[in-house]
């Protein structure tokens, strides 16, 4: 085993690598940005090599300086994690030709797979099955119109180079395929430096299935099973779970076997995943990941394997000491992924200061945030993996809702609360869904206000969170209206909430928010942490006060609840129809489709806007004439910041 480990990337999973090689008795270097500085992962590690400015093309994607930091700190090893260079035949070779080994298969591996188009191939002439579709030369745009004339509507257009939906687009007749394309090449390009595409049959009702699997330098290979994959929006996973749960023994016997050619086509060495499109009894090889995938926790949970701990021994020359008849599927384990992302604003990305992060320790949490860091716009916002598992698939859910449920964050917005309805969804429950399940649900899956939240606000405004104070100390600060030899009075209080005014009031123990009352039965304060029972409800919330507002975390949902001050002028509406459309999340501008005096349709494009790795679209609310253009493509924007003005 060599003695020393750098790990080239960020996050949870450079967290994660860290603490398994830690472990192992090796020395960790970190590498970082300085939007990184004092990240958990770099104070994981003995060593903490700074890498360049915070954009990932300066930093964690610059390759000069991560192969400085290998000579300078003498690491014997170095781990790539997933995303960045983990996929990068150029890094791996660089590696080894730098004096370290490369954790992960070797470079022409990764270079087979790393192209769909060229992976589809191989794998056909394995006898794996390929989803029908055109994967050739021809790049230009009139020649893959004509393409996809061939393989019919509806299709999808995949980036060959990459992956987690960036170089995506689904395409439903031929009038939309040129822009459609055009979007494609140009996020390929963007995340890849790659712009070419694929064009397969988009399946109607398909389920995404994958294997994992793991093989050694001495010829050894073996599948871990399977994992369900579906839970999906815009091709991002959001729930994993294994094994899958409409998966019969037949099919998962077909499955691995399917998956084990593939592998064995190019000698796979290390752990890796092959993905599966699944539709009724048929199933179709996609691609193979050659690399750990961020789902990887459920594959453990049911194997018992520490996955990045037999990357680093296959790495380190060691042959796998079990067989395939040794390895069976224990239990069942379901992960869900926490984003920095708004559900209400259609996932749109969220960045700021965290003021809380806070995760129940009766399950396993990947993560790599905490309180006092930060949520930039420059990296994917996932903020943490929640695993639970469970003797059966319904203890497992039950499992990781309770801890959603307890968990919390304040700072950026979150889809804990969307999470939780996503694992209440009847079909989800059944095991009967496809990638389609977020996207047939809609708006029911959007978490609703939580009622109680202005009451705990209340509770909290009147002084029932004093702790550490004497007993009478604590008796005169709190505003319950006690007076002396008389009858208590109440306290009332106005609290802004949801863009609505409400007057409160609270009478010893009896809170009134407008018509509605609850009994504070118990309470019981822990730093930020509160434990209540209200009218016969037990609950678990957190409460932090930033800038005045208080953020009240409940069921995995924030609130956030404003005191209104009685004699300013409410300020609870908006203007909505001021004509000045505004940037819905810090990002680059990447193009402007209007010009000072045009005329706009509602819905017409007017900007597009580059956040964490993905494009999105600003459009026009209503029909108008463009007053005013206030950015320019390539410009940094901020959240809120006036993009266009429409009279």
């Amino acid at each position: 085993m060599f003695d020393s480990l750098l790990i080239a990337n960020r996050g949870e999973i450079a967290c994660r690598i860290a603490r398994t090689a830690r472990s192992m008795g090796l020395r960790v270097i970190a590498v970082y940005s300085e939007a990184d500085r004092g990240a958990p992962h770099v104070r994981l590690a003995d060593e903490a090599i700074l890498l360049g400015p915070a954009p990932a093309l300066d930093s964690y994607l610059n390759l000069p300086a991560l192969l400085e930091a290998i000579e300078i700190s003498g690491a014997a090893a170095v781990h790539p994690g997933y995303g960045f260079f983990s996929e990068n035949a150029e890094f791996a070779e660089a590696v080894t030709t730098a004096g370290a080994v490369f954790v992960g298969p070797s470079a022409d591996s990764i270079r087979a797979m790393g192209s769909k188009i060229e992976a589809k191939n191989l794998v056909a002439q394995a006898g794996a099955p390929v989803v029908p579709g055109y994967s050739g030369d021809d790049q230009s745009a009139t020649g893959l119109a004509a393409r996809a004339e061939e393989v019919g509507f509806p299709l999808l257009i995949k980036a060959s180079a990459g992956g987690g939906g960036k170089g995506m687009r689904i395409v439903h007749e031929a009038s939309e395929f040129a822009a459609a394309l055009a979007a494609a090449q140009r996020e390929a390009a963007a995340s890849f430096a790659d712009d070419r595409v694929l064009l397969e049959r988009f399946l109607t009702e398909p389920k995404h299935i994958e294997v994992q699997v793991l093989g050694d330098q001495h010829g050894n290979l073996l599948h871990l099973f399977e994992r369900d994959c579906s839970v999906q929006r815009r091709h991002q996973k959001v729930i994993e779970e294994a094994p899958g749960p409409s998966i019969s023994a037949d099919v998962r016997s077909e499955l691995a076997a399917a998956a084990l050619r593939a592998a064995s086509a190019i000698d796979y060495v290390g752990a890796g995943t092959v993905e599966f499109i699944a539709e009724g009894d048929e199933f179709f090889f996609m691609e193979m990941n050659t690399r750990l995938q961020v789902e990887h926790p459920v594959t453990e949970a049911i194997t018992g394997l520490d996955l990045v701990e037999w990357q680093l021994r296959v790495a380190a020359g060691e042959a796998l000491p079990f067989a395939q008849d040794e390895l069976a599927i224990s239990g069942h384990a379901i992960e869900a992924r926490v984003y920095a992302e708004n559900p209400q604003r259609k996932f749109l990305p969220s960045t700021g200061e965290l003021q809380l992060v806070a995760f129940p320790d009766h399950v396993r949490v990947d993560s790599g945030v905490e309180t006092g860091g930060s949520v930039s716009m420059h990296y994917d916002p996932m903020l943490a993996k929640v695993v639970a598992t469970g003797a059966t698939r319904a203890a497992a859910i039950a499992g990781l809702d309770r801890a959603l449920a307890n968990s919390a964050i304040v700072g950026v917005q979150h889809n804990m609360g969307f999470l939780r309805r996503l694992l209440a969804d009847d079909a989800f429950v059944a095991g009967d869904y496809t990638t389609k399940l977020i996207e047939r649900a809609g708006d029911a899956l959007l978490p609703e206000p939580e009622q109680l939240a202005p009451f705990v606000a209340l509770l909290e405004l009147t002084g029932g969170s004093r702790s550490g104070a004497s007993a009478v100390d604590q008796h005169w600060r709190v505003l319950d209206g006690f007076q002396v030899n008389g009858e208590p009075r109440s306290s009332t209080l106005r609290l802004g909430w949801r863009g609505d005014e409400l007057r409160c009031a609270r009478l010893d123990r009896e809170l009134w928010v407008g018509d509605l009352c609850v009994q504070v039965e118990e309470y019981e304060a822990d730093g930020c942490e509160r434990r209540m029972v209200l009218s016969g409800e037990a609950l678990r919330a957190h409460v932090v006060e930033v800038a005045g507002q208080l953020h009240i975390c409940i069921g995995g949902s924030n609130e956030t609840i404003v005191r209104v001050d009685p004699l300013a002028v409410s300020s609870m509406r908006q203007d909505a129809g001021s004509g000045k459309i505004e940037s819905p999340m810090p990002g680059q501008v990447l193009s402007v489709a209007v010009a000072q005096g045009d005329q706009v349709a509602a819905g017409d494009v007017l900007v597009v806007v580059e956040a964490m790795k993905m494009e999105h679209q600003v459009t026009a609310p209503s029909a108008g004439r463009v007053e005013r253009i206030n950015c320019a493509p390539g410009a940094r924007v901020d959240e809120g910041f006036e993009l266009v003005v429409i009279s």
